[in-house]
């Protein structure tokens, strides 16, 4: 996915979840969009590099989005609003093995109590229609481990539900975590954050949902699904 031409500048502070003020390296101070609602954990450093992306839309109140950042060297992407997108990409070219085979694919379809499935994918050859849920991942306290999530995510726990529904109505279900860094090959689940969360994955493995876990190659100019990652998912409660 390639990305927008980029600003760059150092981060003062985040606050108020999706707002971020930044001094620009011309010297401006500005305030950016912030597209992550999650805690961002080990990302809010002030001091730290950054880039936005900046948008012409007389409409829009904050005229630049924080897009990436550097940690310890490698370049983090913490816009939730990607994902999605560099799924799809993943699937129609080819990096995703597990989900090639597909003849139709369709996002934001209605499904289950009141929900949308990220990705839809259908046609394929044994007839059964793939639910694919993304997760965007960014957590990684200890390198190379990435983690999900960040906060306590009711809403990712209800999807989980959902997509052992799914199974259990005879199609298939995958968990689909995608993490926007560059310094990871194993991924598990913070389960100190949210056990919760934690436990609602087991049980949806255990009821015949998928997990697949991709690292991203990010540069100031594109972000790409890059590799699979190891799964680390023993729960330790």
């Amino acid at each position: 996915m390639d990305l927008p031409p980029l600003v760059t500048g150092t981060l003062i502070k985040r606050y108020k979840r999706f707002l971020a003020d930044v001094e620009l390296d011309s010297g401006e101070t500005i305030t950016a969009h912030v597209a992550n609602p999650g805690s961002m954990m080990g990302l809010n450093a002030p001091g730290s590099k950054v880039w936005l992306s900046q948008s012409d839309n007389p409409k829009r109140k904050l005229k630049y989005s924080w897009e990436l950042l550097e940690v310890d060297g490698a370049l983090v992407g913490i816009n939730t609003a990607h994902p999605n997108k560099l799924g799809q990409e993943a699937i129609e070219n080819g990096t995703i093995k597990e989900l090639q085979g597909y003849g139709s694919l369709r996002r934001e379809v209605k499904y289950g109590k009141n929900s949308r499935i990220d990705i839809l994918l259908e046609d394929g050859a044994d007839g059964r229609p793939a639910y694919v849920e993304i997760k965007n991942v960014h957590l990684s306290r200890k390198p190379p481990l990435a983690e999900f999530p960040d906060s306590v995510t009711a809403r990712g726990a209800k999807h989980l539900a959902e997509l052992g529904d799914m199974v259990e109505a005879g199609h298939r279900a995958v968990m689909l975590y995608l993490v926007q860094r560059g310094d990871c090959d194993r991924f598990a689940l913070a389960a100190d954050i949210d056990p919760t969360y934690a436990e609602s994955l087991d049980l949806a493995r255990k009821r015949g949902v998928e997990v697949l876990a991709y690292g991203c190659t990010i540069s100031p100019s594109y972000i790409n699904v890059a590799q699979p990652l190891t799964l680390a998912l023993t729960l330790d409660l």
